[in-house]
């Protein structure tokens, strides 16, 4: 779309006098009665003329594309592009995490904060949803995100993975994969490279054409993602290494560690760069020491962090945060800055953090990262003052800052209606007997590829009170019903809850929700959802379950609408539920934010998109809403809410990410 629009001043200077001449005899044809024949002529010369002008800008293409000799490279103790002296400026913005109607927004910021490359993970979870099922399009369209980067001006370093950590479920490896109970994830395990093999045949095909040597902006791919800290396989990194190489990537090859696994974390033939948030300058010692006489650089200078549920919001300080910007750039060295725009983890896609805790803890919707351009794209002071930075490394004037993003606090919203989610049920896949509970990813659902995200209920026949025991298998967290009275949540904190006495036969449920799959460490290979084993009732373990599968994609919450059982307010809702409300637009749609403070934990739809988690354990207390997903009129909002509400929707036009706590 944006080359386009270069194309066209293109075609403009190429044909001069000629098109434009071409142009006015068009216009003139509705103010001067010209025969057929005439009309026919002007066509064909107003053709021929478009023909010629494009023939002359494809052959200016091709003529920058001649020019570009020699790419990136890492032969001296600086980089070179075009055997002249380059420094990277560069920011993390990871297309996936922003609206594609706001993609060019971002980048524009980016540019006229100084940077001159963007980074961006590829998350392989999005991209091959089922095995063998490929998603480039629309919000994932890859391409269009390197076409608008080159267009503006930006060089790209990609980093395809296959695994890409992120604070993304199970670091952007796809779910199914699990389905084998061998596997072994991030090794040459046959079974994961024959995946990764099959996803890269699919992603280079779109990668290789937008190379530096191809005319593109993609001036180096990083081979992996800090294998250094986890490093299991030697020849793990030989080949990815080589899927890369054989599949026609020609452009420098990275590694990325931070100090511990520099150690371990290299291949031959790529250059080793390092990732940290605090100088230390043995760090920098030891990276020369390894690689003498390399360019170096910061891949990852870390620009804030995540937040977990449960926890405080972390801020990095303007204050602490400058003085080691310009430290390394004195330093001679390049820089990324992960993350210059964070965005947000929509949907079920936030991961879990499980390093030196006795149990994972969930990642937050908002991916914010109190980095230098906001979740909702506001420049903040470390924008600012890196732009004051930045500016000195630029012969020219840095470009104009683009105009502030309005947003607006629309008025609070009331639910009309709520529908039970036992009255939801016919809506889900059919559902699954079993004798022993089966782990999310092992049902027979979405084409026996296993259920990804979201919750799945667990239902069997009890004939006696007592003692239910989780025996920990529970992954995350359980709400637990006997015949549709709830008794309390079962987590890795609680695993034991009372039943109550009552007559005959009952029906206990399970609603298990995978709260987020663990994206950096270890555990990997552990991250498999639902009910991973018995359960227990009075030390016995229960058996023939009934299990369905409800991973609220957008076609089943959209086919909610129809159900015949949505119930006004008036009556009590029973939960869990789903609560509908109408946001009546009656202007431009702007960002928004939603608050639910007599809410306590589920998730939001709007227009059918799922914009992520919320839980009133905080830290977040508002959701991004992007204001191209709303439109003008009524919009239709979706809550799923687990235990209670106070009828409201509220809205703001700041976020709220709770109390903060400083980086430490």
């Amino acid at each position: 779309m944006h080359f386009n629009r270069v194309n066209t001043r293109n075609v403009q200077g190429a044909s001069g006098t000629k098109v434009l001449s071409l142009l006015r005899m068009q216009v003139l044809m509705g103010g001067l009665r010209l025969s057929l024949k005439q009309r026919y002529l002007v066509l064909l010369c107003f053709a021929v003329g478009a023909i010629i002008a494009y023939q002359f800008t494809r052959n200016r293409l091709e003529g920058r594309r001649m020019s570009r000799v020699e790419g990136l490279r890492a032969n001296s103790s600086e980089f070179t592009l075009e055997g002249e002296p380059f420094r990277i400026l560069g920011g993390s913005i990871h297309y996936f995490r922003v609206p594609r109607a706001y993609w060019e927004d971002r980048l524009l910021k980016m540019k006229a904060c100084g940077l001159n490359t963007l980074t961006t993970y590829v998350p392989w979870n999005l991209h091959e949803p089922e095995r063998g099922v490929f998603n480039f399009e629309d919000q994932l369209d890859l391409e269009a995100y390197l076409r608008l980067a080159g267009s503006l001006g930006l060089w790209v370093i990609l980093r395809p993975g296959p695994y890409i950590c992120a604070e993304w479920d199970l670091g952007g490896l796809p779910s199914w994969l699990l389905r084998d109970h061998n596997m072994k994830l991030r090794t040459t395990y046959p079974r994961f490279t024959d995946a990764v093999n099959s996803f890269f045949h699919q992603l280079m095909k779109k990668v290789v054409p937008h190379q530096y040597s191809e005319g593109g902006p993609i001036i180096a791919v990083q081979v992996e993602n800090e294998y250094g800290s986890y490093a299991k396989d030697g020849e793990y990194m030989p080949f990815i290494k080589e899927a890369l190489l054989s599949r026609g990537i020609t452009e420098l090859l990275l590694t990325s560690d931070n100090k511990e696994g520099l150690k371990r974390g290299g291949v031959k033939g790529a250059l080793e760069t390092i990732n940290f948030q605090k100088l230390n300058p043995n760090d920098i010692k030891y990276l020369d020491g390894i690689q003498p006489h390399k360019p170096k650089m910061v891949m990852e200078y870390w620009s804030g962090w995540f937040d977990l549920w449960g926890d405080l919001h972390h801020v990095y300080t303007a204050e602490d945060m400058m003085p080691v910007v310009t430290e390394i750039l004195k330093l001679d060295m390049s820089i990324n800055l992960y993350m210059f725009h964070g965005g947000t983890n929509f949907g079920f896609m936030s991961g879990a953090f499980a390093v030196g805790m006795p149990a994972p803890k969930p990642m937050v919707t908002s991916y914010d990262y109190d980095a230098p351009l906001s979740e909702a794209g506001d420049y903040t002071t470390k924008y600012h003052l890196l732009r004051n930075v930045f500016s000195r490394y630029h012969a020219q004037p840095l470009p104009e800052l683009p105009s502030h993003q309005e947003r607006r606090a629309y008025q609070p919203v009331v639910i009309q209606q709520h529908l039970s989610l036992w009255d939801s049920l016919h809506f889900t896949d059919k559902p699954f007997k079993s004798e022993r509970p089966v782990n999310m990813e092992n049902l027979p659902v979405n084409n026996n590829n296993g259920q990804s995200y979201g919750y799945t209920l667990y239902e069997t026949t009890i004939t006696s009170e007592g003692a239910l025991n989780s025996k920990n298998n529970i992954r995350d967290r359980a709400l637990v019903f006997v015949g549709k009275y709830f008794i309390g949540v079962l987590d890795y904190a609680t695993q034991e809850l009372a039943l109550p006495d009552g007559k005959g036969k009952r029906t206990l449920s399970l609603l298990v929700e995978n709260c987020g799959r663990v994206n950096y460490g270890n555990s990997l290979d552990e991250q498999r959802k639902g009910l991973v084993g018995d359960i227990e009732l009075n030390k016995r373990p229960l058996h023939d379950f009934i299990i369905r599968s409800l991973d609220m994609k957008p076609g089943f919450v959209n086919s909610l609408e129809s159900s015949g059982h949505w119930l006004s307010m008036r009556q009590r809702p029973t939960f869990p539920a789903f609560f509908q409300a109408r946001l009546y637009v009656n202007s431009l749609p702007k960002d928004t934010f939603i608050k639910l403070p007599g809410w306590n934990k589920g998730v939001v739809f709007i227009n059918g998109k799922n914009l992520g988690r919320y839980w009133s354990i905080g830290p977040q207390q508002t959701l991004y809403v992007p204001g191209p997903w709303l439109h003008r009129g009524n919009n239709q909002v979706i809550v799923f809410e687990e235990q209670e509400t106070d009828g409201k929707i509220q809205f703001s036009s700041s976020p709220d990410y709770g109390m903060t706590v400083d980086v430490q």
